[in-house]
């Protein structure tokens, strides 16, 4: 009995470098787990309680909320860890965007590691896998480097023992190592003005087609669905179906907030402005019927002439757009996700057609203003790549999202704690190069 104490005091308790007592607790109420990680300072999304919920439905994948705290009752560390149960009885798990703690503390991690470490082996865990929301590098839109002040951390994690799994360019990864944020502490004007100029020349256009930007509901789920099948056509891929989308919203929404931010088109309106273009346009060229023309008025007038036609030719595309869809379309859905003081757009889909009124521009600029307003701190893009190389099919994603302005943020990347290193192989290399090998015989047959 007495051994039995001493070994359950021995595995869940030990003592800082300061001489605290720390305890390691195996499930941690939602309220105090949420009231930890929304405040603390690299909180995100993918930490959160509901997170773990969601990926337990639609990912099946069994959230555990584990965290330690100090002789004062005070958590000083918490993490969602997803357990993925493998074949023959084991499992990894997966600690998105890593542990809410303070990594720089490097005592602290050493500590909430060995005990992470004899709590998943219960579970005949191979490892655990973290990316934590640690900055590598961040510079600005004009390429002003800003900080830099993560880096150390990758060796720490080293010598605790975590494995670094490199610098991925692309989406390699389980989330986007690279990404664009705009930091919203700075006046409205300034974060404006961040815009390039074709971005803020195509948010007049769409303005002056009187392209109007809603906050949808549930029901509109099905709409944005249609747009993400459209775009991920487009793009030779398909990611997630509607039920996916309408539990994250449902599950959310319950004790956070995510909007589906709708970029519409009312055709009878943008016909009626076009007309009125038109108009304006044929009493310029008034002045101009007279025999005798300057160069430079017969310039101004052969441009006028060719913008009326243009306009023209837009209408009947616009009536006929009208037959095929209906007079109001919707041609943009952004799904954006709020945590704590932060927001992220999550998901973006957009039709194949009206790609000219640049309403997907519109649509961004809208939930901007919308969050900025409401007093989020970080506005993140969730998601870009490194590799700039002009061959990179990818590279226009990129180029899209920089035209608003934020901080080109790259993060430390992927680490792993291996516990049991001949599975580790087998299931990191082995089993994808057999996954590999099975895929390209498929397309072989496929062909033949």
């Amino acid at each position: 009995m007495i051994y039995e104490l001493f070994n359950f005091i021995v595995l869940n308790t030990w003592y800082n470098k300061n001489g605290d007592r720390m305890n390691f607790i195996e499930k941690i109420e939602k309220e105090r787990y949420e009231q930890f990680v929304k405040n603390h300072k690299k909180s995100h999304f993918l930490q959160s309680y509901a997170w773990g919920e969601f990926a337990k439905k639609e990912k099946k994948l069994l959230p555990h909320y584990v965290g330690l705290e100090n002789n004062k009752k005070e958590l000083v560390a918490a993490a969602l860890l997803l357990e993925k149960k493998l074949p023959f009885g084991f499992s990894y798990f997966y600690a998105p965007r890593g542990y809410v703690i303070d990594f720089h503390d490097t005592s602290l991690v050493e500590e909430f590691t060995k005990e992470l470490k004899k709590y998943v082996k219960q579970e005949k865990a191979i490892f655990i896998k973290i990316d934590p929301d640690l900055i590598y590098h961040q510079e600005t839109n004009d390429g002003e480097i800003i900080s830099e002040k993560d880096k150390d951390i990758i060796q720490s994690l080293k010598k605790i023992g975590y494995r670094h799994l490199g610098f991925t360019k692309n989406f390699e990864t389980m989330q986007p190592r690279y990404t664009f944020r705009i930091d919203f502490e700075k006046e409205w004007e300034k974060i404006e003005s961040g815009f390039s100029k074709t971005t803020k020349q195509r948010i007049k256009k769409a303005e002056d087609l009187g392209v109007e930007v809603s906050i949808g509901k549930k029901e509109d789920i099905d709409t944005f669905y249609q747009l993400m099948i459209l775009t991920e056509n487009r793009k030779d891929f398909i990611t997630h179906n509607e039920r996916y989308y309408e539990s994250l919203y449902e599950i959310w929404n319950q004790d956070n907030s995510c909007n589906l931010f709708l970029g519409k088109v009312n055709i009878d309106k943008m016909v009626k402005l076009e007309k009125q273009t038109i108009n304006q346009l044929e009493n310029n060229l008034i002045p101009l019927q007279k025999e005798s023309l300057s160069k430079s008025e017969k310039s101004k007038k052969q441009e006028m002439e060719k913008r009326i036609e243009k306009l023209k030719k837009d209408i009947e595309k616009y009536k006929e757009d009208k037959k095929k869809y209906g007079n109001v379309i919707t041609l943009s859905g952004h799904f954006i996700i709020e945590y704590g003081n932060k927001a992220w757009v999550l998901y973006a889909g957009n039709h194949n057609i009206l790609s000219e009124t640049y309403t997907n521009y519109k649509t961004y600029q809208e939930h901007i203003k919308y969050y900025y307003d409401k007093g989020i701190k970080i506005y993140d893009q969730f998601g870009t790549i490194g590799d700039l190389r002009k061959e990179n099919p990818l590279l226009g994603l990129h180029e899209f999202k920089k035209k608003f302005g934020g901080d080109y943020v790259e993060f430390c990347g992927e680490f792993d704690y291996v516990l049991n290193r001949p599975m580790y192989f087998i299931f990191t290399k082995l089993v994808p190069l057999y996954r590999s090998m099975v895929k390209n015989i498929a397309k072989r047959k496929g062909k033949r």
